[in-house]
């Protein structure tokens, strides 16, 4: 029997002052690279987004079930579309090695194969609108997975964050692993019960001791722009559970919330 490979189209958002021809462009790019990957493609999406400079492009692909994604910033439309080619090709060919790894639960890729990648030289700035004026745009909510440090990380490269809000399984701790510190990545906690507490884990990490502040979003969001960081993991007041209220680069807010857990 023979079969029979079905690749889909890819669905091209142009916004902002871009010209609508950049579609074809784009959407050309992403598609040669569908043949990187043993898995099938069954979905994939570009976004393109700017009001002169920068320009935000966006790839999200469903390969075989799971989700990969890339995004760059650039100065004009053509550089951000030769970005976004050259950091989906880096995506799709370490997601073989990753979900290879994965049959057996453990990673057998060292992760500091990653971690001059990690920052990526992409910028931290984002549009400076005036106090007052940022508000919360996107609210995304989902069930925070248990992980390990280690399962976190590669989840948060595969998906191309700055940071990973997710449940650490040996603490059962919301927590969030972002870049920073002198190991590039550190890990922070709701109510750090301590280091030995932490499942096993090979990543190079630090390991905060302070306990993200109780907040309501209108308090986070204030100090957000008091402090001026791109991203504040905080505890809601009315559930205790960690939220993430992080810099657009459009300069309003997004916030990441844990969904409500059935019980019964």
């Amino acid at each position: 029997m023979t079969r029979t490979k079905v690749t889909p189209d890819v669905h091209v958002t142009v916004r902002g002052d871009l010209p609508p021809a950049l579609a074809e462009r784009a959407g050309r790019k992403v598609k040669r690279l569908f043949g990187l990957t043993r898995r099938p493609v069954l979905a994939a999406s570009v976004r393109l987004s700017g009001h002169g400079n920068p320009v935000v492009a966006q790839a999200n692909l469903d390969v075989g079930g799971r989700r990969l994604r890339a995004q760059v910033v650039a100065p004009t439309a053509e550089e951000a579309i030769e970005r976004l080619d050259g950091k989906l090709r880096l995506q799709l060919e370490r997601s073989a090695h990753y979900w290879d790894a994965r049959r057996g639960r453990r990673p057998d890729v060292d992760p500091g194969e990653w971690r001059h990648d990690s920052p990526s030289g992409r910028p931290t700035r984002w549009f400076p609108r005036p106090e007052g004026e940022p508000e919360i745009v996107r609210r995304k909510t989902y069930s925070l997975g248990r992980s390990t440090v280690d399962e976190a990380f590669f989840e948060m490269h595969l998906l191309d964050y700055d940071f990973h809000l997710f449940t650490e399984s040996g603490t059962g701790q919301d927590s969030v692993l972002y870049h920073a510190g002198p190991t590039l990545h550190r890990l922070a906690q709701s109510t750090p019960p301590g280091p030995h507490l932490l499942s096993p884990f090979r990543l190079a990490v630090t390991v905060s001791g302070r306990p993200a502040p109780v907040l309501t979003t209108t308090d986070a969001m204030h100090r957000l722009g008091v402090l001026g960081l791109p991203f504040l993991f905080f505890l809601d007041l009315d559930r205790a559970r960690g939220n993430l209220l992080y810099r657009r680069y459009d300069g309003h807010y997004g916030l990441i919330t844990p969904a409500v857990e059935k019980t019964g």
